[in-house]
């Protein structure tokens, strides 16, 4: 006598396909040359004392976050078995205790990470990489929550909702309401950057409508951060959406250390993530990445009685901290092949290798970045190709040059 198949084996062996596929897609959304990339020295590029000062810089780093993440983890358990005594007396209804403790978990997790931030910034201080106060960076730190606190506070009340009407599916209808907060999240994030202003050098702005013309872009908003007090390494970001799209330039880029051939190919290279559609792509490994998360979420919940009851939302902390944490390394490695798409459109672009590399050379030294740091440093922790895979691209795009 045969047995009917439940709709839930059918459907997640189809759904797991599906979501292989789309995964598949947008990596091979990035399109990158199959490059021989050669096998190149430190040494040649760093001095023996920069090397070494930028190893134990970085392990320092290294073993701190892991370390940070364990207690983190820890906590959390503490608070998954613990969190829903604190809150049995409240009277503020189902949505609204379970909001309680969504704040009171994120309290929780704030007060375990700061020890090792307060720590990171001390290392920081120590190597003359930052030059902020500590009580300036509390204080900021903790008003730079405000953002993160409405998005929980958001979602929690989103899943609530949606659990309480569509029970144990409430987590496919919670992806596309997430992606789409992710989306405007992304259109806004230009003007949630503090300290910024319209870019005054009218020779640089000519050249990136130069370079946006050859990438095959529109105009995007150039602006430059102000961040020389509190740091001296540079950086340059890419954000927003369409109208909003923005390529944010840190003022210790400009100060005069970078040539301008330096500083044409790092706007290029930002360019480059405006050309790929780089912001669109990380909101749609964020949809990838809520899947499976707020999947298991729900199966991990049931125990106690789903997520439409308060007592699960430590548990949904919890699963989704874990989640996030074993994502990290695998989106990283997706994160890496974009920034490795943007400096070899750069290179195109310029076409000027030794400015590449110098560039590339000069942002390592500026923030003591670990050239070719451990395997796994990079793995756990590296969105960008290592420096010396970077000096290696620009090498093998000047070979055939040569």
């Amino acid at each position: 006598m045969s047995r009917r198949l439940r709709p839930a084996t059918i459907a997640l062996p189809v759904g797991a396909a599906l979501w292989a596929w789309a995964a598949y897609a947008l990596w091979n959304a990035t399109h990158l040359p199959s490059l021989d990339l050669p096998q190149l020295d430190a040494h040649r590029y760093f001095s023996d004392s920069f090397l070494e000062r930028s190893a134990d810089y970085e392990l320092f780093l290294g073993f701190l976050g892991l370390i940070g993440s364990i207690a983190l983890v820890t906590v959390l358990v503490l608070y998954a078995w613990h969190g829903p005594r604190l809150v049995r007396e409240s009277a503020a209804g189902r949505v609204g205790t379970g909001m309680l403790l969504a704040m009171l978990g994120f309290a929780v997790v704030w007060l375990a990470e700061l020890p090792f931030d307060l720590l990171g910034l001390w290392w920081q201080r120590r190597h003359d990489v930052s030059h902020e106060g500590y009580l300036r960076h509390l204080l900021f730190g903790f008003l730079g929550l405000g953002g993160t606190f409405v998005f929980l506070c958001l979602g929690i009340g989103i899943m609530m909702g949606l659990a309480g009407v569509m029970r144990r599916w409430w987590w496919l209808a919670a992806v596309p309401a997430f992606v789409a907060l992710g989306l405007l999240s992304a259109f806004l994030s230009p003007y949630l950057i503090p300290g910024t202003e319209p870019l005054h050098k009218p020779a640089l702005e000519q050249e990136a409508r130069t370079l946006e013309r050859i990438e095959g872009t529109g105009e995007s908003r150039l602006r430059v951060q102000e961040v020389h007090e509190f740091t001296d390494a540079p950086n340059a970001e890419t954000v927003g959406l369409g109208p909003t799209t923005t390529i944010v330039l840190w003022d210790t880029l400009l100060d005069g250390d970078f040539s301008p051939a330096e500083v044409r190919f790092v706007v290029a290279h930002e360019i480059g993530h405006v050309a790929h559609d780089d912001v669109l792509k990380r909101v749609g490994w964020l949809a990838l990445f809520l899947l499976p998360a707020l999947g298991l979420t729900a199966y991990l919940t049931r125990r106690r009685g789903g997520l439409a009851q308060p007592e699960a939302i430590p548990v949904a902390i919890l699963v989704l901290a874990v989640t996030q944490l074993l994502a990290a390394p695998l989106l990283n490695t997706a994160f890496r092949r974009e920034e490795a798409a943007a400096d070899w459109a750069a290179l195109e672009a310029t076409r000027e290798p030794t400015a590449a590399k110098a560039s590339f050379r000069r942002l390592a030294t500026k923030s003591l970045s670990d050239p070719d740091p451990p395997f796994w440093i990079d793995g756990l922790y590296g969105n960008h190709p290592t420096t010396m895979e970077r000096i290696a691209m620009a090498e093998a795009w000047e070979a055939p040059a040569r």
